[in-house]
């Protein structure tokens, strides 16, 4: 029978949907093919390669209090034989051509729906490659900065992105050019009415803040690394979980616990990934955590995480595309962390701070959970953005931070834009948090003051920490320690002292020499001069 007459065939017997022929193996595969590829299967993209679905996601609790998950509506996931069966049900009517006797005893052919055998199914997914297909570059849960500076507003799949808008909360559409009066309006309610009674302890805190709010916004504009931040206080009840919930509540958010084992916390990144939520944080570390991990420390600069699948013989790669942030009480900073963190610190300066009663905003932590409430930080986000980008989107010069000096420059730029110029003025805070910087400055300032000038060998320097019994310690309790919290031995000391050749600590650096005969290397600390 010809293509023609099984369409009339069709026709009349009333099918809308996208019709796909099947036949033989061969032939089903690539009617299949063709038609993942072409598109007619609706919700249907390409991401790295592989065919993947959008579909909201159905009874998925919100959460009610900060401290929880908070989902996207929608997901996305990869389409294997099961999930390609139950598109083709939903979406086509496949078919296959089939023959019977009529009453007269003629021959009538007739469509069958059928669905094809799983091999088959998993045949016409195999290939990596789709030509027609349109990619799918991520799921995104609130409006976001185009590179070309306007603003994805419209739900559903923007073809200029490549991203899926799926809101938490529906926005009435903000305008290219927001008024001076609408502007004025946005940074009362956000930098006051919502901000405004948080026990900052600097007008930086407050601004690094703002910072990571505006980022999910500005990040495809401004396709730079991200630092991590810390949100910290002095006490328990100071708001820490409510500023990170501001974030999670707008973008989605997934809370994990921290752990200082490095295997798990490369488990829980990969899996966090997976999923598309736009911040995620790790809450209520215990007081006094040290933030030192590697592999945090890697996450932070790499633009792709590729990570084994857990239970699974394969790789997969996914696009570092989130917002990481830490709470808890007097959390400090270790390894190359202080230089990759954004601190946000609180001190309300009073023993119970929950008591608190003459906020403008009275029980904030539910007060944010409101979807009401999230519309309208949302939309006042949205117009300092616009505002910012319909005037230059202007940069910050001069402000440095390593790898993220393009993201400090253009969120500084828009921070001053709106009167804020503090951003990233608590540095000095930073480096005081930074318990191996602190650890190590000491160490080194007490070294000066013990022995100044003098070279020593690792042995010679070991000696000078031995204080019998109940003779003063000349290095008053600042000689480096181990893991364990012990002096270390002469050769574990100069493997310590190797690790810090010619690195600055605060105003002291280690020199080292070995001698040309002994092979002995001696130490000595110097202070700069400036």
């Amino acid at each position: 029978m010809s293509r023609a007459k099984a369409r009339e065939i069709l026709s009349e017997a009333g099918v809308g949907q996208a019709e796909i022929e099947t036949g033989s193996g061969p032939a089903t595969i690539r009617a299949l093919r063709a038609a993942i590829d072409d598109g007619r299967i609706p919700g249907t993209y390409v991401s790295s390669g592989r065919v993947v679905a959008t579909e909201k996601i159905s009874g998925t609790p919100h959460a009610i209090t900060g401290d929880e998950d908070s989902p996207l509506p929608v997901t996305a996931s990869a389409v294997r034989s099961p999930e390609l069966a139950a598109l083709l049900a939903a979406h086509t009517y496949t078919y296959r051509l089939k023959t019977r006797k009529t009453e007269n005893g003629n021959a009538e052919t007739y469509p069958e729906e059928v669905t094809p055998p799983q091999g088959v199914l998993a045949a016409a997914l195999a290939p990596k490659e789709w030509p027609q297909l349109r990619p799918l570059f991520g799921i995104v849960g609130a409006p976001v900065l185009r590179p070309d500076g306007s603003l994805l507003q419209t739900a559903g799949y923007d073809a200029a992105t490549c991203l899926y808008l799926a809101s938490k909360v529906p926005l009435d559409p903000v305008p290219d050019r927001p008024t001076a009066r609408q502007v004025t309006a946005a940074r009362d309610f956000l930098f006051v009415t919502f901000l405004g009674d948080f026990p900052w302890v600097t007008a930086a805190d407050k601004a690094n803040y703002i910072a990571l709010l505006v980022t999910p916004i500005l990040r495809g504009f401004l396709r730079t690394l991200i630092p991590f931040g810390v949100v910290t206080s002095t006490m328990p009840g100071s708001g820490k979980t409510i500023l990170t919930c501001g974030l999670g509540m707008l973008y989605g958010q997934r809370v994990l616990t921290w752990t200082n084992s490095d295997e798990e916390l490369r488990k829980a990144i990969t899996s966090v990934l997976a999923d598309p939520e736009g911040t995620v944080i790790f809450d209520n570390l215990a007081e006094g955590t040290i933030i030192d991990s590697p592999v945090l420390a890697r996450l932070i600069t790499d633009r792709t995480w590729a990570d084994r699948l857990l239970g699974r013989n394969a790789t997969a790669a996914f696009a570092n595309d989130r917002v990481w942030t830490a709470t808890g009480n007097n959390l400090r900073l270790g390894g190359d962390m202080r230089t990759r963190s954004v601190l946000i610190g609180l001190n309300p300066d009073m023993p119970r701070p929950e008591e608190r009663t003459d906020f403008k905003i009275p029980n904030l932590d539910q007060w944010i959970l409101a979807p009401a409430t999230q519309r309208r930080v949302l939309w006042h986000l949205l117009v300092l953005v616009a505002d910012w980008t319909a005037r230059g989107a202007t940069r910050r010069d001069g402000l440095t931070m390593r790898q993220f000096t393009p993201w400090a420059e253009a969120v500084g730029g828009f921070l001053e834009h709106h009167g804020l110029d503090d951003f990233l003025a608590n540095v000095e805070t930073v480096r005081d948090i930074d318990d191996e910087e602190a650890s190590w400055s000491a160490f080194f300032a007490q070294w000066r003051k013990v022995h100044g000038d003098k070279w020593l060998t690792s042995h010679e320097l070991h000696l000078s920490a031995d204080i019998p019994p109940g003779e003063m310690d000349v290095w008053d309790g600042n000689f480096v320690i181990n893991e364990r919290g012990r002096i270390p031995s002469p050769k574990s000391l100069g493997k310590l002292l190797t690790g810090q050749i010619n690195r600055y600590r605060g105003s002291y650096v280690l020199r080292s020499e070995a001698d040309k005969h002994t092979k002995v290397r001696t130490w000595c600390v110097e202070e700069w001069s400036g």
